[in-house]
């Protein structure tokens, strides 16, 4: 219970890596304020942790939308009187040729993963610089850090990502707030349906534990970043990724 009279909101929290995430900060002794942009997921989350004694509520946000995050965030201060945990989780992924992508589909990827993130981030700040404690998690992907064809404005945007979590953790650590990003490599959730199984079996043969990621082992480390055991991690890309990278 390492976590406990910590409150952590995550938000793409209805599925995968989020849910996962969601649940172990439960399970390590944080209320967990659950955020989707499907109430339905989220609701089956909370009701998951609560099974098991934890203490977590719901809150449906489209995080893109700034006056969608104030209201998300001016719940959960309402609730538990502040937000000392932040996983930027939400995103969703999109594989289409380079020249066949609109600017719908990349203003919308950006707007999601590297926009969600700032609005989320800006909201809770004001309430971890007066805490002088805080910890913000985003979850950027290889993709951010190597490339990934056919897949080009999803690897924008984690790169993007990687770059504010740096720039933010040297702009924050004076107010022990650290800013880190996990970068998993292929994970088995939801979205490992998008990717082409030939592609799949690539990514696995490259691998040398021949295998995919499970969410729980993503957000462990995300329990771990959130803990004082990681205190003096700060401006950190940390990847989970079976040895894809290294």
């Amino acid at each position: 219970m390492e976590l406990a009279g910590h409150i952590a909101l995550v938000t793409g929290a209805g599925s995968g890596i989020g849910k996962a995430a969601a649940i172990e900060l439960a399970r390590s002794g944080a209320r967990v304020a659950a955020s989707d942009v499907n109430s339905s997921s989220v609701d089956s989350v909370v009701e998951q942790i609560k099974g098991f004694g934890g203490d977590a509520f719901s809150c449906t946000a489209d995080v893109s939308v700034r006056s969608q995050v104030d209201k998300m965030i001016e719940a959960v201060t309402e609730a538990w009187g502040k937000v000392d945990i932040l996983v930027n989780n939400a995103g969703f992924g999109q594989y289409k040729p380079f020249e066949t992508l609109t600017e719908a589909d990349w203003d919308r990827m950006i707007a999601v993963h590297l926009k969600g993130a700032f609005n989320c981030t800006q909201a809770v700040l004001g309430q971890m610089r007066a805490a002088q404690w805080g910890r913000i998690i985003n979850m950027a992907s290889v993709a951010g850090m190597t490339g990934t064809p056919t897949h080009c404005h999803y690897s924008a945007a984690k790169a993007g990502l990687i770059g504010l979590t740096k720039a933010l953790a040297r702009e924050l650590a004076p107010h022990n707030i650290t800013v880190n990003a996990v970068a998993p490599g292929l994970t088995d959730t939801p979205f490992i349906k998008a990717v082409k199984p030939e592609l799949q079996q690539a990514v696995i043969d490259r691998t040398p534990m021949k295998r995919p990621a499970s969410p729980q082992e993503v957000a462990w480390t995300c329990c771990f970043l959130a803990s004082d055991k990681a205190a003096y991690i700060t401006g950190q890309v940390i990847s989970p990724n079976g040895g894809f990278l290294m």
